[in-house]
């Protein structure tokens, strides 16, 4: 199935597979505000859309993101009123500051409903990825790359905060703490390779395989149990902010009883045990 937006297209596969591109090549798929309203759209429809299991996150063009769209943002600083742009308006601050808030709290947003939809997102990075479009790359489960990539967190080197859309939250704790303060604090570019060797992506293929390569991982996925993988998804989250490793056991112990008496569950172990017979007697 094929959905209509202006700035992104989304194809729902039969077997599940949803793949997002982000479809303004001209402009270096740059996030305007059209291309916010699309994502958050399309985050919310996934949200209840179980015959969505994994999703694939791509790139136009010869670019993955080249982040904010700049020309857009100076409208923030101007007189003229972005459209949609309605919330906070209530705000006891002048109007272009009211702008700005809502522009910063309706994109980040659309990295917080990554984490969010129950499906494990893939992200294809196939070139740069700067500003929010390393935020994308961050927010997403895994990354594949092609040596052409580069991550570039970008606002640092135009004078704004380079902790930005959750840039200092997902970096330290997918690389580390030294490594995620240097690049946040310098905005140098990583490429495709170095973003493999941190742990910032999963693998390196040659750009013509990225896409079949996620194919291969999400098929891999779908094999297994859909209360499980969204299951397995929950926990990471809550992982990520666990107080404490009992408060994750006990989330862990209610989801495998939970999948555990799913017919998934069920199934599965019977063929497993089926499958081992041979080798584990005892079983």
């Amino acid at each position: 199935m094929v959905y209509k937006f202006e700035t992104i297209k989304f194809d729902l596969w039969q077997n599940g597979i949803g793949i997002i591109t982000l479809n303004r090549p001209d402009k270096l798929n740059a996030i305007n505000f059209q291309m916010e309203e699309d994502l958050h759209s399309l985050l919310d429809h996934l949200m209840i859309n179980m015959n969505c299991r994994v999703l694939i996150l791509k790139g136009a063009g010869k670019i993955f993101c080249a982040g904010i769209d700049l020309n857009e943002a100076l409208i923030l600083n101007s007189e003229k009123k972005p459209e949609n742009y309605k919330k906070f308006y209530y705000l006891d601050v002048p109007e272009p500051l009211k702008r700005k808030i809502y522009h910063q709290w309706n994109i980040s947003q659309i990295f917080v409903k990554m984490r969010r939809v129950s499906q494990p997102i893939i992200a294809v990075i196939h070139g740069p990825a700067v500003g929010g479009g390393f935020g994308f790359a961050l927010a997403a489960d895994m990354c594949i790359v092609s040596k052409e990539a580069k991550f570039i967190n970008a606002a640092i080197s135009i004078g704004l905060t380079g902790a930005d859309v959750g840039s200092s939250y997902f970096l330290p704790r997918l690389i580390g703490m030294s490594r995620a303060a240097e690049i946040l604090y310098t905005g140098r570019a990583i490429d495709g390779r170095e973003a493999v060797n941190i742990g910032l992506a999963l693998k390196l293929m040659d750009q013509e395989d990225l896409l079949d390569a996620a194919i291969e991982l999400a098929e891999n996925m779908l094999a297994k149990s859909p209360l499980g993988l969204r299951m397995t998804k929950e926990a990471i989250n809550l992982s990520l902010d666990a107080p404490s490793l009992e408060t994750i056991i006990q989330l862990e112990n209610n989801s495998i009883v939970l999948t555990f008496s799913s017919k998934d569950g069920v199934e599965g172990l019977k063929s497993f045990l089926e499958k081992r017979k041979p080798k584990y007697p005892l079983l």
